[in-house]
């Protein structure tokens, strides 16, 4: 049978998704990058927000329009979270954020009568996948922590992923050892709320980058999204003895207004969010600050967002990813009755995304003067290749003839609107 696997969201799911492709290679189905070829598709779901579950939901009408006999498995967040939405999505399998090992005997047993829903409660211990076969890319994902302890009000995560459960550090070691083998030199540690690692095991976050950048072959190390309120300066100057550790640092803020942040029930404010950057523009050289910010929370005041507007050019972010707030069924925001009208909504998203506009600009052109070393990714044309400093900006490299995985030294010599060009040198 042949099979595609088609993934929404985050990181995490495209690395599960991986996984999930390697025990359906391993039990004899035969790969198709092409959903419409397949005999079985299986959906990796997103449930941030309620257009990512929508999204999912139309893929699979349309697929099944194409191809009625064609066998839909429907896992991740979105049915964990709303198994009974997930029944009446059209889906022929449905499993949660838990068994997927057990996805391709799911398939084989499976009698094409009707859906069956294989949702089970999340795990308490961290789950084992099969890691074997990393992509080839230049930098190779590793997931070390699952679910989320924090409960947001306007977040559905910790009900589709469980609580914190950690990875071992024996078990990031062998498969950093097989990236090392295919030829990584980047490992970019990913997971649900990875500042989180640990609290579990009597471990931190540290423990797992020093296992990491112990390994020769591997160069750099990346954290993808940390949760703030977890770095105090401890944990920073710690982290900022591995040499290997890239300084780029995605903190999600949410919102620059203390009002709005309590609101939300996260669990920092914005003097101790500023700390924090100030800790870490201390302890590493020449660091990118990203983020995320929310606008349109319920009861989210005009004074309010003034607040973020100025807080976020205060701090002087490199990059936000700006999004407005959407009601998202099962939070505790769903039920308040503040709620802010969309056309309000959308003239802050302009305003915030305006302002990140500036910030990156002022970020990038910061780097011009620089020299840096860039991890090449591609050859994206005959006259340059594109890279990756450590600090995340990506750089078009001209008269250079570097090969993807090579780690060549940059001199960053102008800013264009995403990125920045330069020249090798010595």
């Amino acid at each position: 049978m042949r099979y595609a696997i088609l993934t929404f969201g985050c990181k995490v799911n495209q690395y599960e998704s991986n996984a999930i492709s390697n025990d359906m290679t391993a039990e004899g189905f035969i790969k198709t990058e092409l959903p419409e070829e397949a005999d079985v598709v299986i959906i990796n779901s997103c449930t941030v927000t309620e257009t990512g579950s929508k999204k999912v939901c139309h893929e699979i009408r349309r697929l099944k329009g194409r191809n009625s006999d064609v066998i839909i498995v429907l896992t991740g967040c979105f049915s964990q979270a709303f198994p009974e939405e997930a029944m009446k999505s059209g889906a022929d399998i449905i499993c949660g954020t838990a068994d997927r090992r057990r996805i391709p005997s799911y398939i084989k047993n499976y009698s094409n009568s009707m859906p069956e829903n294989l949702v089970t409660d999340t795990p308490e211990a961290y789950e084992e996948v099969n890691f074997s076969n990393t992509t080839g890319k230049t930098r190779a994902f590793i997931k070390i922590e699952d679910g989320c302890d924090r409960f947001c009000s306007y977040c559905i995560i910790p009900y589709a992923r469980g609580r914190v459960r950690s990875r071992s550090l024996d078990s990031i070691k062998a498969e950093v050892e097989a990236c090392v083998r295919d030829g990584h030199k980047e490992i970019v540690l990913v997971g649900i709320n990875l500042s989180c690692y640990g609290k579990d095991t009597g471990l931190t976050l540290a423990d797992a980058v020093e296992a990491v950048a112990g390994f020769e072959g591997i160069e750099r190390v990346r954290l993808s999204s940390l949760e703030p309120e977890l770095l105090d300066e401890a944990m920073i100057n710690r982290l900022s003895r591995v040499k290997k550790l890239c300084p780029h640092f995605h903190l999600s803020l949410q919102s620059g207004s203390d009002g709005t942040l309590k609101r939300m029930n996260r669990h920092y404010t914005t003097d101790e969010y500023y700390e924090i950057v100030c800790n870490l523009r201390k302890a590493f050289d020449n660091p990118a600050i990203t983020t995320d910010i929310m606008v349109g929370f319920p009861g989210e005041t005009e004074e309010e967002f003034r607040e973020s507007l100025a807080f976020a050019e205060k701090v002087g972010f490199g990059k936000i990813h700006v999004f407005t707030y959407s009601i998202r069924k099962g939070t505790a925001a769903e039920k308040r009755t503040d709620h802010i009208p969309e056309a309000v909504k959308q003239q802050r998203y302009k305003e915030m995304t305006e302002l990140d506009k500036k910030l990156h600009s002022r970020f990038l052109n910061s780097q011009v003067g620089t020299i840096q070393p860039v991890l090449v990714q591609k050859r994206t044309s005959p006259d340059y290749a594109s890279g990756l400093t450590p600090n995340y900006t990506s750089v078009r490299i001209y008269g250079s003839n570097a090969k993807k995985h090579d780690i060549i030294n940059v001199k960053i010599i102008g800013a264009e609107e995403e990125y920045c060009s330069g020249e090798e040198t010595v």
